[in-house]
């Protein structure tokens, strides 16, 4: 993460930054799986998943939502406010899930900083809308606008 003034925060508001490849596997899958006890045969078993119109296992929609915070984390230069000492999810505008991610597969996110804003002394909130690309697919696995809530320590 790249660390900037809040000033220049603000100021890459429509800039774009896009995530190094992630592999969403079957082992990630199933884990996410047991974890939520959505245990879908979509989602879990590669046989009775083979005869679907996947033909394969897929990621749950709400796996690729919760690996936002993974992909941020591996994009190159996304710009982060001096002295954060904590960012939280504060929620969502908007999710679409258009695609399926089968099992195996790589994504990225390309994110765009749509604002950027001081709520109170020492707390900002930044929404980007996030776009789920998969390797090799021109339809986007998930659209989000999300927006994050940063504490900062002023010197």
């Amino acid at each position: 993460m790249r660390i900037v003034t809040p000033e220049e925060m603000e100021a890459a508001v429509g800039r774009v930054g896009v995530s190094d490849w992630i592999v969403v596997s079957q082992a990630m899958i199933d884990a996410f799986a047991e974890a939520t006890g959505d245990r879908q045969f979509i989602h879990v078993d590669p046989e009775r998943a083979r005869a679907t119109p996947f033909g394969t296992t897929i990621a749950h929609g709400f796996l690729t939502l919760s690996l936002l915070p993974q992909l941020a984390a591996a994009t190159p230069g996304l710009p982060g406010p001096d002295g954060a000492t904590m960012q939280v999810n504060y929620g969502g505008n908007r999710v679409r899930f258009l695609a399926p991610v089968p099992s195996g597969t790589r994504i990225r996110g390309h994110s765009r900083l749509l604002s950027f804003a001081e709520k109170r002394p020492g707390q900002y909130q930044s929404t980007s809308e996030i776009t789920v690309e998969i390797e090799g697919q021109a339809k986007p696995a998930m659209i989000a606008e999300w927006i994050t809530q940063i504490f900062v320590q002023h010197s």
